[in-house]
């Protein structure tokens, strides 16, 4: 019976011991998928703003 517990001892042991190891974990950088824009998206915003500019003057 002595070495029966002994023998499950030293078995949990060892497999506690060799359970990891010191090596850093590699963690893989995030996709990021940038949204794809018209081309016509970057010529909407100064339009507006020459149209809000024009009748700012207009109505002065």
């Amino acid at each position: 019976m002595k070495k029966l517990v002994i023998a499950a001892a030293l078995t949990a042991a060892a497999s506690t011991a060799s359970a990891g190891s010191l090596a850093e974990p590699v963690v893989e950088a995030p996709v990021i998928i940038e949204e794809a824009e018209s081309s016509s998206a970057g010529v909407l915003l100064p339009l507006l703003l020459l149209v809000l500019v024009g009748a700012a003057i207009s109505a002065s």
